[in-house]
């Protein structure tokens, strides 16, 4: 089964990042609401792109007529160009370095999605600098902006599966350096947001998940290629990216001083082991598995976040499809693993 109006299969880089990018119009209402000019910081990554294709489509059809600033390295140079020919402004600048950030336009609204996780065991003084250091640097710039940044839900200590995910007024308890600099990003966010008076809300995601990276495409390749699964990390949270990247954009709506935080993924826990059947089944494998679930996993509760921006528009069983679909046609990946199975915090 198929979500209404989406395709039972997606064939090209082009189908995606259209269907990724494609605003429902409950967020062509919220960016209506929106003064004034964006910037998103970190746009290079895995989510930015299509962030900043969504936002841009979203204002086209609101008859919005706004700056998007995109701000970034720009290692690859193609994503600049697309950007641009989407007709979204970019700026190539290390933010770490000062005399760069400084020369950052100074919009209202702010939507943050620099951070460091894969490489960061063996490199703790560069992840605490851009996790932790940067975003005082940010949030002091900024001053007065609206500013929504990307958390994680590591920041959260593992949890009895039976007991459902963590809520954003529960303890925090991160595992290992890379989920504690994130903890340090959330802090010093909040502290600098609070002392210069801007609205902050912080956004603890996971998964985002789309065919060219993500935990669902990490286990169908290795149940398709028949490697074994291990399922020792027995359960998991996981969304559709589209959803994902709505929600950010929608959250410069709901910050807030106090800081507001928000839990971002589906609505449902998981089965890892279930997952791999249902893929096995789905290219007709047998499927290994390996370890025992443990009573403990990473797990969000959104529910907070569906009471206030709806459930995500595309579901697990059509997610898998896709998925199933990508990996029989050799779809392009990004090659990046998540390492979701990691349950002592080195990534």
């Amino acid at each position: 089964m198929v979500d209404n109006g989406f395709p039972e299969r997606i064939d090209s880089e082009d189908v995606l990042d259209e269907i990724l990018s494609r605003p429902s119009g409950a967020l062509v209402e919220a960016v209506r609401r929106i003064e004034g000019d964006i910037a998103i910081l970190g746009v290079g990554g895995k989510m930015g792109p299509t962030l900043a294709y969504l936002l841009r489509r979203a204002d086209e059809v609101a008859g919005i007529k706004r700056e998007i600033l995109a701000v970034s390295r720009f290692s690859k140079s193609d994503v600049r160009d697309q950007l641009e020919n989407q007709g979204i402004r970019t700026l190539s600048a290390n933010l770490l370095d000062l005399d760069q950030l400084v020369k950052v336009p100074k919009l209202p609204n702010v939507i943050y999605l620099v951070g460091m996780k894969f490489g960061s065991t063996g490199n703790q003084d560069l992840t605490w600098a851009m996790n932790t250091y940067l975003p005082g640097m940010v949030a002091q710039h900024f001053t007065g902006s609206k500013i929504v940044a990307l958390s994680t839900g590591n920041v959260y200590p593992l949890v009895s599966v039976s007991e459902g995910g963590s809520r954003e007024d529960d303890a925090t308890g991160p595992v290992g350096e890379y989920a504690q600099s994130c903890l340090g990003r959330e802090r010093i966010f909040s502290y600098w947001a609070a002392q210069t008076g801007s609205p902050l809300c912080l956004i603890r995601l996971n998964y985002a998940v789309e065919l060219r990276y993500g935990v669902l495409m990490d286990i169908g390749q290795q149940v398709f290629h028949q490697q074994p699964v291990d399922v020792t990390m027995g359960h998991l949270n996981c969304v559709w990216q589209g959803y994902a990247n709505e929600v950010i954009i929608r959250a410069l709506e709901i910050a807030a001083q106090p800081t507001r935080v928000l839990n971002l993924t589906g609505p449902e826990t998981v089965s890892v082991r279930r997952l791999a059947q249902r893929f096995a089944q789905r290219f007709g494998v047998d499927v290994k598995i390996v370890g025992t679930e443990a009573e403990t996993a990473l797990l969000n509760d959104s529910s907070l976040c569906h009471s206030l921006f709806g459930y995500p528009s595309v579901g697990l069983e059509t997610l898998i499809e896709w998925c199933a679909g990508w990996i029989e046609n050799d779809g392009p990946t990004l090659n990046k693993p998540t390492h979701f199975q990691t349950r002592d915090g080195r990534f």
